[in-house]
């Protein structure tokens, strides 16, 4: 038995650790197919032999998972090209943290130790037995080799699994049913990640989708397209919906945030100017303006373009200044929007947003005689009002996530990438940063007044208090700006999982609302400490973040060379 540098723990001889994770796996994996309480009081109904359910099916899950990271340490290395024993101890962590949760809950909530079943006292030593056995085995981590290239159709086989899964997982999460159930599922989710990542698949599936462009769109498109046929109302679909236009709006700010490092604080109000102008157009019988309802690509139009030159105005006098400055100078222009609108009311200013009010009971959408508002029948599957929305919402997030790749693969995205890097340099080479940088301004501004439009309608209102800095919900600034930053800046699928994650944490833990700012900046600390560069960084942003073990790992490569020749 010994210590490694990397493990703080005793290392057991190979096999041994081995042993032990086998055992410990074997015992998580049979588990969930035992009761874990007597009672269905508690959510997910784990009182069934031989069936899983709830809780009890993510154990399985992460279990499974372990399963083949073991599989990759014994003799599948192919599993796991960058070795296995970080992606067991990850996948190991996941089934550790969401049994322990589930067992934990169910004493606290029903009352005692007396309440687990033997299922959950198995469940509950199999995962310590798996974790313990994964940190005492020896670490293996090597360069992964280049992956074998597979013909073309077998590549977007694996991409669409891929996505079909993914989906699966973020469905789950949506459509769980109790706090207790989604504080389970939400470690598994971020350990079962890791697991994916340090194994090198991570790597593998990037250089994947990377190759194969048109095929990633159409899987992710695919498989986005499959969640409301899933479903039987629109009570999970609702939350979707929202999920959708946070996340357009997120990636909206990427580019000014991700692509142009520009620091904006106020970004929620170019979604509000678009809902404003939405709604001002609708035919809302609050409507202060005689105009509507406008077809909805004119007010998306309209909404764009309003936006844009509310961008444009701010843009304009401030975009010379630099960091906390232009910080502050955009802070100040979400809190005026609050303050205008709120005061347009026909006493402290001119009669057009109604105040506090707002704008209310503003119509549906109709598109081609296709009424948003009505239920349809679609392939035999029923679809509600918010089902309806989610298809429109998902082509608007389409919309946005092509042209955000495409811009950012241009000549125009290289320049801004060059104005984050180093504005003198950039300048010095001949791109004008003032010109860049308001262009990045004013089409972030855009996307976010294209959600705005749809968001008046989905929610049927805009009012001030919908657009505030900060608030114990999304869509928000404070919110916008921490999914950008938690999924990872400049990329395309990080602020998508952010905005994800950042939503449903809210919506499902709403016990905790007294505390969610709390939690939520404690959340942003640990982040920054352990994982700066987001939940899907960049590779370079990852790099410039982690200098210093990247090149400690280079030295010791190059040790490890010169002792092979010596």
């Amino acid at each position: 038995m010994h210590f490694s540098r990397r493990n703080p723990l005793p290392v057991l001889p190979r096999r041994h650790a081995l042993l032990v994770a086998l055992a410990g796996t074997v015992l998580t994996l049979a588990s969930p197919f035992l009761a874990w309480t007597w009672t269905a009081r508690f959510p997910g109904n784990l009182t069934i032999d031989g069936y899983p359910g709830g809780s009890q099916l993510v154990t399985l899950a992460c279990g499974l998972l372990a399963a083949v990271a073991l599989a990759a340490a014994y003799r599948l290395p192919v599993l796991a090209p960058a070795g296995a024993a970080r992606a067991l101890r990850a996948a190991a962590l996941a089934a550790l943290t969401t049994t322990w949760v589930t067992v934990v809950a169910i004493t606290v909530d029903l009352g005692g130790l007396a309440n687990l079943e033997p299922g959950a006292w198995l469940a509950a030593f199999g995962t310590v037995l798996l974790t313990a056995g994964a940190y005492t085995l020896p670490d293996d981590t090597v360069d992964a080799p280049p992956a074998r290239r597979l013909p073309r159709w077998a590549e977007a086989a694996v991409i669409t699994v891929v996505f079909v899964v993914a989906m699966y997982v973020l469905t789950y999460g949506i459509t769980t049913g109790s706090p207790e159930e989604f504080l389970a599922f939400l470690p598994a989710a971020l350990f079962g990640g890791r697991a994916l990542a340090v194994s090198g698949l991570g790597a593998r599936l990037s250089a994947l989708t990377a190759r194969n462009r048109v095929a990633t769109a159409v899987a992710s498109l695919a498989s986005a397209l499959v969640f409301p046929f899933t479903q039987s109302n629109d009570q999970y679909t609702a939350i979707a919906d929202n999920i959708l236009v946070f996340a357009a709006v997120a990636l909206g700010l990427n580019i000014v945030v991700g692509l142009v490092g520009l620091l904006d604080l106020g970004y929620v109000a170019f979604l509000g100017t678009g809902a404003y102008t939405a709604a001002l157009v609708s035919g809302s019988t609050f409507s202060t303006l005689d105009v509507g309802p406008l077809p909805f690509w004119l007010t998306a139009l309209l909404g764009m373009a309003v936006s844009l030159v509310a961008g444009i105005v701010i843009g304009a006098p401030t975009l010379r200044l630099h960091g906390d400055y232009l910080a502050i100078v955009t802070l100040g222009f979400g809190e005026i929007f609050r303050i205008t609108v709120n005061n347009l009311d026909g006493t402290s200013g001119p009669s057009l947003t109604n105040g506090p009010n707002g704008i209310n009971s503003i119509p549906d959408l109709s598109v081609l005689g296709f009424d948003f508002g009505e239920p349809h029948t679609i392939l035999g599957v029923a679809f509600g009002r918010f089902a309806n929305y989610y298809l429109l919402l998902l082509a608007v997030t389409a919309f946005v996530v092509f042209l955000f790749a495409r811009v950012g693969d241009s000549r125009i995205g290289r320049a801004w990438i060059a104005l984050r890097e180093d504005e003198t340099a950039a300048t010095a080479m001949g791109i004008e940063g003032f010109r860049f940088k308001l262009l990045a301004f004013g089409m972030g501004a855009s996307l976010a007044g294209l959600a705005g439009t749809v968001m008046a309608h989905l929610q049927t209102n805009a009012v001030p208090d919908n657009y505030k800095f900060a608030d114990t919900a999304p869509p928000n600034s404070a919110f916008l700006l921490a999914a950008v930053v938690l999924g990872g800046m400049g990329t395309v699928s990080g602020p998508l999982v952010g905005a994800a994650l950042l939503y449903l944490v809210p919506a499902k833990f709403e016990f905790f609302s007294k505390y969610q700012m709390m939690l939520f900046g404690l959340a942003l600390v640990v982040m920054m400490i352990y994982r700066p560069e987001g939940l899907i960084p960049d590779r370079k942003r990852q790099l410039e973040f982690h200098e210093e073990e990247v090149a400690d790992a280079e030295a010791h490569a190059v040790a490890a060379r010169s002792e092979a020749t010596a």
